[in-house]
């Protein structure tokens, strides 16, 4: 039931948008009580995180391994994109009208809660896959190089919630991410 709770909640955000959506409206949507939503949320911002959680975990990104990093940060970044620009849409338009407030946390707080290990570079399953394959040194990296064509994607769909073009993808990781990356490529294949 808690997942068909969620399920409404999403459509009903996405519908009304965050200052017009009540747990009223969501329990109305999944067609069940307020006071039952109210027993497992405390309040409407409460509700709002488990719902951006609940979409983020029922809408996962394939891993591509295609034995290159190149090749895998462009795939991963496209399905991310393509997966991920109406969770940020809708996400960010909640941050900016009120969640942010209502829950006392900044917008970084918010998007490291609702993307739980995704927000965390070092941890990203293209770049563990690189780093068995004898390509990375993860160890050695700096964590604001594993972050930047990740965090520059999310900041293109902040801006323009739409899927990122094919060709800013590549920019990205060709011009701007390789390289920085190139150093830490190369002491991983030396040793």
């Amino acid at each position: 039931m808690e997942a068909a709770i969620l399920d409404a909640g999403w459509d009903e955000l996405a519908a009304r948008g965050y200052e017009r959506l009540t747990v009223g409206s969501v329990g109305a949507r999944a067609r069940t009580s307020e006071p039952v939503l109210y027993r497992r949320w405390a309040n409407k911002h409460e509700l709002v995180l488990a719902i951006l959680t609940h979409y983020r975990d029922t809408h996962p990104i394939a891993v591509p391994d295609t034995g290159d990093l190149r090749d895998d940060l462009i795939e991963h970044l496209t399905a991310s994109s393509d997966a991920r620009a109406p969770f940020f849409a809708i996400a960010a338009a909640a941050t900016f009208n009120g969640l942010s407030v209502a829950t006392g946390l900044s917008p970084m707080q918010l998007y490291e809660g609702a993307m739980g290990e995704e927000a965390q570079s070092e941890n990203r399953p293209v770049y563990q896959l690189a780093a068995r394959r004898g390509e990375l040194d993860l160890a050695t990296v700096p964590p604001a190089i594993l972050a930047m064509p990740y965090d520059l994607i999310r900041l293109d769909m902040l801006m323009n919630p739409v899927p990122v073009p094919a060709e800013r993808i590549r920019s990205v990781v060709d011009e701007l991410f390789l390289p920085l990356i190139q150093p830490y490529l190369t002491a991983a294949r030396s040793k």
